[in-house]
């Protein structure tokens, strides 16, 4: 019941706060209840994987806290239980809840993510009107492409709109203001003080240019219903266990072949196939191959001293392309790795969050869902600080993807092994042999003692 409660306050915490966020997302684009309730749906999915792991924390918290606060504990240590024992169903459960965890990561909560991304594309498509940004061109219309100085409210500021390829005329159209609005299956353009200019793409001496106070552009637009689309394209966070493994496969395999190029094209420079690890090193090779041959003066002619150094400074340039191209790769293939270790590595803290939990309720002797939740919200923050500093490391191949994804659990787990073990011992974690009291005492009945002068 502590997990089941604290799953619920910590999922309404997070999703109240997305839903505050997203709001914007929904006004006025004229959307059914069931298409709102399907995006937020959707996105609970990324809320319950971060929410599980801080409601176990929690519920250790609360459940060990108040068994120790009832004594409760201490009547099961005085009839011969060992504290291993008494949290071993703890241990059970928190092992459940992170298989359970792992196996939703690995399938679920990327379906989920693809379709919260594809419709949140979609809805943002839905409402042309609502996406115009001064300054930038706006290709979401149907057959027209528009750009606007300023906008104040509905209102459009120097609007320019030019159409787009498909018809036998080219039309351009300029006005000092405007509106756009929409209906059930069409767009609709009030302009106001402008002009027309029309261009004949099969006789271009076939020119007209038109003046008006207010011109009117219905644009058909069926899209305007909500449509779905659909995609191959995937994020990390969208892929699967398999289409992650399926996409390193294929980097591996793109990484090979620039191999097998750069290898190729140590052979033009009459050396071994050699693959240097940076294109520093290949660069320092190839420089020292032109010095050597450029100082061989008795068998190299000036003319072959000049083609030599032409084909290395080609195959430098060459080198320094595929060398960008597998650090491209490399990192692609590091933001893959990290999320197949994500996928792992926070379910696993769940079991270390029981042995801490467990631990510290049992030190600090109160049960309160404020106490547990005010201790669990400085674990978890450093955790998850660790957890995103790694993450970033590991993207910027600073860190190997192992190293910065599990260092938080390692941290977490030598933190739950000092606590459990001195829990178990029934000795406090922390010691502290100075006694500022005692102390205290001391120096008052000095100061008060005569002077012996």
């Amino acid at each position: 019941m502590p997990f089941i409660f604290s799953l619920l306050i910590i999922v309404f915490v997070l999703f109240t706060q997305f839903l505050l966020r997203a709001i914007d997302r929904f006004i006025g684009k004229g959307l059914d209840l069931g298409t709102i309730f399907e995006y937020l749906f959707l996105n609970l999915g990324w809320i319950a994987a971060l929410a599980v792991p801080m409601a176990v924390l929690v519920a250790a918290l609360m459940a060990f806290g108040q068994f120790s606060e009832d004594n409760e504990i201490t009547a099961m240590r005085a009839s011969g239980i060992s504290f291993t024992t008494i949290v071993r169903p703890a241990l059970l459960l928190g092992l459940g809840i992170a298989l359970t965890l792992i196996l939703f990561n690995a399938f679920i909560m990327p379906e989920m993510n693809f379709k919260a991304r594809m419709l949140s594309g979609d809805i943002y498509r839905k409402r042309p009107d609502m996406n115009i940004e001064p300054g930038y061109f706006m290709d979401d219309l149907p057959d027209y492409s528009i750009i606007i100085r300023d906008k104040e409210g509905d209102t459009l500021k120097d609007v320019r709109i030019f159409s787009k390829g498909g018809f036998q005329t080219q039309t351009s159209i300029h006005s000092k203001t405007g509106t756009l609005s929409t209906i059930d299956d069409a767009i609709i353009l009030d302009l106001y003080n402008g002009e027309i200019h029309e261009l004949d793409l099969q006789d271009y001496g076939n020119y007209r240019r038109i003046e008006f106070e207010k011109h009117k552009i219905t644009i058909p637009a069926d899209d305007l219903f909500l449509n779905r689309r659909d995609t191959t394209s995937r994020s990390d966070r969208e892929m699967t266990i398999q289409m992650i493994l399926d996409k390193r496969a294929d980097l591996t395999e793109r990484e090979n072949i620039v191999k097998g190029r750069i290898g190729r094209a140590f052979l033009r420079t009459e050396l071994d196939s050699l693959v240097p690890p940076t294109f520093e090193d290949a660069e320092v090779i190839l420089t020292k191959v032109k010095t050597d041959f450029a100082a061989d003066t008795v068998n190299n002619t000036t003319d072959a001293i000049y083609r030599k150094e032409g084909d290395v400074d080609i195959v430098i340039r060459q080198l320094r392309n595929e060398y960008n191209l597998l650090g491209s790769y490399a990192r692609s293939d590091n933001k893959y790795t990290v999320e197949l270790h994500k996928k792992f590595s926070l379910p696993v803290a769940c079991i270390l969050f029981i042995m801490t939990g467990a631990s510290l309720g049992v030190l600090f002797r109160k049960g309160g869902f404020t106490i547990a939740t005010s201790l669990s919200f400085g674990f978890f923050l450093v955790y998850y600080i660790f957890m995103i500093g790694g993450e970033d490391l590991a993207d910027r191949t600073i860190l190997s993807p192992a190293v910065g994804i599990w260092t938080p659990n390692l941290v977490l787990f030598i933190i739950a092994t000092y606590l459990m073990i001195h829990t178990v011992r029934e000795q406090p974690p922390l010691r502290f042999q100075f006694n500022f009291l005692k102390w205290f005492k001391k120096k008052k009945d000095e100061s008060e003692q005569p002077d012996s002068g």
